[in-house]
């Protein structure tokens, strides 16, 4: 099979490219190595692959290097929480209008394989249940409420406590950043490409995606190498609330292999179907700066408090749609993932204007 693949020397898209050649593929690899994911370089782990440097908002390029292609795997994004909503506009050229003009050239190219990857912000909140309201979804955190260290949401009907459950597919979806917002804008007009276009997408929505060649030292970094950075620097992580918010921390060599599923199964024409893409092990992120620490040997961690604006309390994913229709489950626990992440090669420093 020969696979485009953007964002190709990505955290992500790096190790897609890397499994999709081991098992014998053919791929093309496009990535814009943005200043400010790439410091504008090739990454190491890349330069044995044929990277074309270019982007996916400039359709002339995507109609040249989409001939002979048999399915696309998008990866290519601005990612992360951001830094205000002046990021507002850089989400919006580089992931939706970057999406669009890809669908463009799929339709053009007469291309009806696209996997698309999306992300548990979606979903906002998780899901919740009230024990006398049932399945609800939760009231919005109130500043005071987390000045006071009151984290958890409640019941909108009666304002008691809430047990997170698992989130499926069907969950309602509320983006709170964004980069939420930019990443289901793009599941919508990917769903729409399938329906004009008898098109299938797989939109797998991964949730806390951690491992080797993690990008590091940048604002727009995951939580997991924002830890790794103040340990390796001699200090102790910073862990906003309470540390007891739950996420499901999934390895990046199981992402790179759900894509992999995906490109490998058929999804229904004309259609675009959400999977979550996690380990099936939800922890807390006080755990994982705690299990860092320990593996890294430095300070233990500091609860400090405080909440990011539009951060979410839980988000506990249900794994049971990936294991069905792709043969998905996660195979790097959560201890074993972390201790390698200890002495796991990152990205280097983002370039730094001017």
């Amino acid at each position: 099979m020969r696979v485009l693949v953007t964002g190709a020397a990505g955290f992500i898209g790096s190790q897609v490219v890397d499994l999709l050649v081991e098992q014998g593929h053919e791929v093309v690899a496009l990535d814009a190595l943005l200043p400010q994911a790439h410091g504008g370089e090739l990454p190491a782990w890349s330069r044995g692959h044929d990277v074309v440097r270019g982007d996916v908002r400039d359709g002339p390029l995507l109609d040249r290097l989409l001939t002979g292609v048999d399915a696309v795997c998008h990866q290519a994004a601005m990612v992360g929480h951001g830094l205000d909503p002046s990021d507002g506009p850089d989400y919006v050229t580089h992931n939706d209008y970057g999406t669009a003009v890809l669908l463009a050239a799929l339709h053009r190219a007469g291309i009806g394989r696209l996997v698309l990857a999306s992300s548990m912000v979606v979903y906002g909140e998780g899901r919740y249940a009230c024990p006398e309201h049932a399945t609800v979804r939760p009231a919005p955190r109130r500043p005071e409420d987390v000045a006071a260290g009151r984290y958890d949401p409640t019941c909108p009907h009666c304002g008691r406590g809430l047990d997170p459950v698992l989130v499926p597919e069907d969950a309602p979806l509320e983006p709170r950043s964004t980069y939420a917002a930019s990443k289901l804008a793009q599941e919508h007009l990917a769903a729409a490409w399938a329906r004009q276009t008898g098109g299938a997408v797989w939109a797998l929505r991964y949730h806390n995606v951690y491992g080797p060649r993690m990008p590091r030292d940048t604002p727009y970094a995951g939580v997991a190498s924002i830890f790794r950075s103040a340990l390796a620097a001699g200090v102790a992580p910073r862990v906003l609330e309470d540390g007891r918010q739950r996420r499901d921390f999934v390895h990046v060599t199981d992402v790179a292999r759900a894509n992999l599923l995906a490109l490998t199964s058929s999804a229904p024409p004309g259609t675009l179907v959400p999977v979550n893409v996690c380990s099936g092990e939800p922890h807390t992120v006080g755990e994982l700066a705690v299990t860092l620490a320990e593996a890294m040997g430095g300070p233990a961690p500091q609860v400090v408090g405080g909440a990011r604006a539009a951060d979410v309390r839980h988000v506990v994913a249900d794994p049971r749609r990936a294991v069905e229709l792709l043969g998905y489950t996660a195979r790097v626990g959560f201890a074993e993932g972390v201790a390698g992440f200890a002495t796991d090669p990152l990205r280097e420093p983002a370039a730094v204007a001017g």
